[in-house]
């Protein structure tokens, strides 16, 4: 039959092993994109998984995701005037502004990059 075996009661099971991949951390960003492959896009999830390619994929997802929510966070933060100053003289407005900005800069990379 080709390749390697082991017999389970009365059936024959092929002996199938992942090709090996080098291992990177993977954040939250990745998780999330992982997560939405695995309950999503199942086919893609299994193709990236069997062929080995997946933990890379997903590490590099991970790092345009943070260098895009950088990015954005830093851009709006400028268009809307949020200064150190303005932390300076009024922690609260500037804890306000930066969580809006935080949250739309996290649904504009999660609608680009991860639920994609």
């Amino acid at each position: 039959m080709g390749g390697t075996y082991r017999q389970v009661g009365d059936y024959f099971i092929p002996n199938f092993t992942l090709p090996d991949e080098q291992q990177k951390p993977i954040g939250i960003w990745g998780q999330r994109h992982r997560r939405y492959l695995k309950q999503n896009k199942p086919i893609q999830y299994m193709n990236l998984l069997t062929s080995g390619k997946l933990n890379s994929y997903l590490a590099d997802i991970d790092q345009q995701a943070e260098e895009m929510f950088s990015q954005l966070v830093k851009q709006m933060a400028d268009k809307q005037g949020v200064t150190e100053q303005l932390k300076a003289t009024d922690q609260m407005a500037w804890v306000g502004m930066m969580n809006n900005i935080r949250n739309a800069a996290m649904e504009i990379v999660n609608k680009n990059l991860i639920f994609v």
